[in-house]
Order: structure tokens, then sequence, then C-alpha cells
């Protein structure tokens, strides 16, 4: 298969979109708590932990480029594949569990066009846990060569918004942005029926790069 890469410039990294709403409150006040601090000690009690946190969220919400990996299809996700689970219509499940300290903007699994994106509400159990099949979820199906490609993205405990960038009938590129959980999460992949697996449960996967499936 040929080589794919989207347009991007190697070694940038850029903040998330939809970071906003809690970037904003945070840098702001790291930025206040620091000025103030230079006339009255009770602001500096307050601007060590507000710019830390606002450290804190500046990397958690970075969008780091990527040059696209080979396969049929790649990663969503940053993090560490959990399970690997044969379903009863043939495909198979690859879950992927996001720590807070991973890339939690998610990627196109394979080419093609956004068929749909549903929203299911539900819980906030840790993506961890087996209970987490009933978490509030974004359930995403791609169009693409290989068929329906299905990809969901899972709630965690904390993570309680997940802002998808794309609407149905967009065309997407393998490897393009289409969305961001923000904090701990799972993403999961299926593979369709007669695709092997090409990665094993506790390997780390990047979002864009890492192969998925086996030739």
């Amino acid at each position: 298969m040929p080589h794919r890469s989207l347009p991007e410039a190697r070694g940038r990294v850029r903040l998330a979109r939809g970071a906003s709403p809690w970037l904003l409150p945070t840098v702001a006040t790291a930025a206040v708590s620091l000025a103030k601090a230079r006339r009255s000690g009770r602001w500096a009690a307050v601007a060590v932990p507000a710019t830390a946190l606002a450290a804190g969220m500046l990397w958690f919400f970075r969008d780091p480029e990527r040059e696209i990996g080979r396969g049929r299809v790649i990663s969503p996700a940053d993090g560490v594949v959990q399970s690997i689970m044969p379903w009863k219509d043939g495909r198979t499940r690859v879950a992927i569990f996001m720590s807070p300290l991973n890339v939690h903007v998610n990627r196109a699994p394979v080419a093609g066009t956004v068929s749909s994106v549903q929203h299911v509400p539900g819980g906030f159990v840790p993506a961890f846990n087996k209970e987490s099949e009933d978490n509030e979820r974004v359930v995403w199906h791609f169009d693409s060569e290989l068929g329906d490609i299905e990809m969901i993205q899972i709630a965690g405990a904390v993570a309680r918004r997940i802002v998808p960038y794309v609407v149905d009938g967009t065309k997407v590129e393998q490897g393009e942005r289409v969305g961001l959980i923000r904090f701990g999460s799972r993403v999961d992949v299926y593979l369709p029926e007669g695709i092997e697996p090409a990665v094993e449960v506790g390997e780390i996967t990047t979002a864009g790069v890492t192969r998925l499936d086996r030739d």
C-alpha cells in the first residue's frame, strides 16, 4: 500500500479544538494570579498551583502533527490496547484505553465518508472497567473501501465531554482529526470480518500511525 500522509508539518504541536472551555479559565486565572503575586504574598500562594494547573491543561490538550502510517486500518487513538475481542458478527473489536497523559485527539481509522455520528447518553465509570460498556459515548460509522467501519469514543470517569469535529456526510482522509475526548477514556474500533489484528493486548498505539490490521 502506498504511503499516505496529510499535509502537516512535522515537529509542530498545536492545541486541540474544543479545549477552550477548560483552557481559557485556567490560563486566565494563572495570568491574573501571577500579575497580582508581584504585590501580594497571598496571591503568590495562588499563583503556584494555578500556573501548574494551566501548564497541565496545555500539556493535556496538545495536538501534535503526525506523519500518517501505512495500513488499511490505523489506530484512531493514543493509548494502550486494553482488549481484542471477536464479535458475534465476525468482526474483531480492538479497545484502546487512553490515560490522562495521552493525546486525546482522535483520528479517522480509514479514509471514506462519515455515514453516521450518534451520541449515546450513559454513565461515567472508569474506562478500564467492564461496566464502562454502558458509559456515555459517540458511535461513528465510516463508509470505506473495506465497507462499514465502526468506531466508538467512550467517556470515562473524568471525561464528561466528547467533541466531534465532523458531521454526517463529511469525507475524511485516513488519519484526519475527527474528534476529542476530554481526559481519560477509551476508543473501540471494529475490524471487518476476515481482517486479523496486527496489535496485541498491552501494546502502545499512536493515533494516525499504528497499524491495526495484519496483511
